[in-house]
């Protein structure tokens, strides 16, 4: 893998939430270096820059129910069937990210280690997939990548 998926797979639940018009995550393609953009003080913190003058790729959030369905599968594909009704239960509405995280370590700390193994597992290959999308690293180097790293077998 090269170093763009190199730096998302060391830090993969690190992907960019809740963006505004005022700031934005920011991925350089010729050296992989992760900067932070505001519309008020540009990329070093003092001088403002339109994001159209910088040669930098924009690293959009994911929406919220991406992260979601983790949630659900993690909870479908357990194999303790009352946790998996239990945690399948804690995301019906809003609420759903605190009451799944409140009953895992509350009520199933045991599976803790699961399914931040799970969750990590997915954002990796998702920024993998990303980074692909976005001619950051080679597709077939990507595709092998992605092979060799699929969901982790759960409890």
């Amino acid at each position: 893998m090269t170093w763009a998926a190199s730096i998302w797979s060391r830090s993969p639940t690190r992907w960019p939430t809740r963006p505004t018009t005022n700031t934005r995550w920011l991925i350089n393609p010729q050296t992989g270096e992760i900067a932070f953009w505001t519309a008020d003080t540009g990329i070093d913190g003092q001088t403002p820059v339109d994001l159209d003058e910088l040669d930098l790729v924009c690293i959009d959030p994911l929406p919220s129910y991406i992260w979601y369905q983790d949630m659900a599968d993690f909870a479908g594909q357990i194999t303790d069937e009352r946790a998996g009704r239990r945690l399948a239960r804690a995301i019906q509405g809003k609420g759903a990210f605190r009451r799944f995280k409140d009953e895992l370590h509350e009520e199933y700390p045991d599976l803790l280690p699961a399914w931040y193994a799970f969750r990590d597992a997915r954002a990796t290959r998702r920024a993998v997939e990303w980074l692909a999308d976005n001619s950051l690293v080679d597709g077939e180097a990507a595709d092998r990548f992605l092979a060799g790293h699929p969901d982790p077998g759960l409890p």
